[in-house]
């Protein structure tokens, strides 16, 4: 095995295509955490996370200050005792946002050097389950859109060969019913509706738009509550036959326990920008395949393609395309389906000479 031996770190904040607006914020920025790891053998591992629009030097402290210095002289293939040892190293802010970012970036980028260095792309590394991944898109489907534009996505997407679209929900009930509506008399049937709405109602209002929500056939109703809400999301369960999703705003493997033991949700959107990387990510795909619970990871199309094709139970991509100014090529999409890279490491083509030239002023950073 090789040790670490030079770690560099930049922040680049990237601008969102397309206006995004849901119930409780704006997307105004993506900030980027990149890191890019060597080890002794000259072999090198890229990995990022993100933000979006606050916290992301926070992060980079945290990178600058303490992770990152605890990397040097490691065991780079030592994967597991590395992301433990940094857990309990940063015990005091553990769990929460920051760390775990920080956390995703490190892990993504050993995870990328170990499958280099091995020449297996991730999704083979990680376990090789599916060939591709179905599509759905959100890009289309912001609160602050009309209606027509939102049949006009949706129809585009289906048109494109994906299997579903999402809707961002919390105006009034009638409008939110409204606008379902519309899309799902302009789509048919078969084609999957979810909604989405980031954490907006109380239990009893989330109950409301559930039954509401039912006869337009949806796919799923999506973070209704507080993440901090276990029974909330548990009574909820039990009061509507949708299908409940969690866990873009969960941030450690436990959280994901619990939400599970007390069948508080049926879909499992972990992100493994937001968990801690590619490390606890599996351990969660794994758990909540236990529990009979498909996956459906939010956002990181990119990097989720090929964690989903490694799992058995991997349901969805959630189309957003994030990194294609930092990037040479885009994800393969064949007939509305995702496909992972058949390259070595996580698959993602970076664009070094853009990434340099984007990176925030001051953000640079290297280790030795």
């Amino acid at each position: 095995m090789s040790k670490i031996t030079r770690v560099e770190i930049l922040l680049v904040d990237l601008v969102p295509k397309v206006k995004r607006v849901d119930a409780i914020q704006s997307f105004v920025s993506q900030e980027t955490p990149i890191v890019r790891i060597t080890d002794s053998d000259g072999a090198v591992g890229t990995g990022y996370s993100y933000t979006i629009g606050t916290g992301g030097h926070s992060v980079m402290e945290l990178l600058r200050r303490t992770l990152v210095p605890a990397l040097i002289g490691r065991e780079a293939m030592e994967i597991e005792r590395i992301w433990r040892d940094l857990l309990f190293l940063t015990h005091a802010t553990t769990t929460g946002a920051i760390t775990s970012i920080a956390l995703a970036a490190i892990d993504t980028a050993l995870w990328d050097l170990k499958a280099r260095k091995l020449g297996l792309p991730l999704h083979i590394l990680a376990g090789g389950a599916q060939e591709s991944i179905p599509l759905y898109t959100t890009e289309g489907g912001w609160l602050h859109l009309e209606t027509s534009a939102l049949v006009e996505d949706a129809l585009r997407a289906k048109a494109n060969g994906f299997g579903g679209c999402k809707l961002k929900v919390g105006r009034p009930i009638h409008e939110d019913v409204k606008r379902i509506r519309a899309v799902r008399e302009a789509v048919g049937e078969g084609f999957e509706i979810f909604t989405d709405a980031n954490q907006r109602f109380n239990v009893d209002e989330a109950i409301r738009r559930a039954r509401a929500y039912e006869p337009l056939d949806i796919g799923w109703f999506e973070e209704p509550l507080t993440a901090e809400d276990i029974s909330g999301h548990t009574r909820l369960v039990d009061h509507t036959s949708i299908p409940i999703a969690v866990g873009e705003s969960l941030y450690s493997a436990m959280h994901f326990r619990e939400y599970l033991e007390r069948h508080a949700c049926s879909i499992v959107q972990v992100d493994v920008g937001r968990v801690g990387g590619i490390t606890p990510w599996l351990k969660v795909a794994h758990m909540a395949e236990a529990f009979n619970i498909a996956v459906c990871p939010h956002f990181l199309m990119e990097l989720h393609v090929g964690l989903c094709a490694a799992i058995p139970n991997a349901r969805w991509v959630e189309y957003i395309p994030q990194l294609d100014e930092l990037t040479g090529t885009t994800m393969t999409i064949r007939d509305g389906r995702a496909i992972p890279s058949s390259e070595p490491g996580l698959g993602i083509d970076w664009d070094f000479a853009a990434i340099d030239r984007m990176a925030m002023d001051g953000s640079r950073a290297t280790i030795t």
